[in-house]
């Protein structure tokens, strides 16, 4: 079967959670980036805000609860294939949220979630696109 060509992006959201120094990530278990480390998150469903996708999202992949607050981050992810066909196309916003509770325990799309700090960040297999923006993000925020 073929996979159906894309026909618009798709609008995407991550959440940006610091606890005591440290940024909560997800180790992903689909394209695109299986494997790496990256802000958890995923696609916003028909109906949803921002926030309320982001927080849904979060809960699912990694089991915690979170209040999203104001977009910081917003980005294009395009991904062609060897034909140049696009494979996928995202347009992602990342919130700021602050962690209500839960326990962290990766599911759902996350193969694993932990807390990193900016130096784990340096040497862990961290998506580029994630990389980039903690780089500006995390010194500006006093971490």
């Amino acid at each position: 079967m073929e996979k159906e060509r894309l026909s618009a992006p798709q609008v995407s959201v991550g959440a940006v959670v610091i606890r005591d120094r440290k940024i909560l990530l997800v180790k992903r278990n689909k394209a695109p980036n299986k494997g790496q480390w990256a802000i958890p998150g995923g696609s916003v469903k028909l109906g949803e805000t921002l926030q309320e996708a982001a927080e849904r999202e979060i809960r699912e992949e990694t089991g915690l609860t979170v209040k999203a607050k104001e977009p910081v981050y917003t980005f294009d992810f395009i991904e062609r294939d060897q034909k140049g066909q696009i494979r996928f196309h995202y347009v992602i916003v990342d919130l700021m949220a602050d962690l209500v509770g839960g326990e962290l325990r990766p599911s759902d799309d996350a193969v694993d979630a932990a807390w990193f700090s900016p130096e784990d960040v340096e040497h862990a297999g961290v998506t580029e696109t994630t990389r980039e923006f903690l780089r500006e993000f995390l010194p500006r925020n006093g971490i």
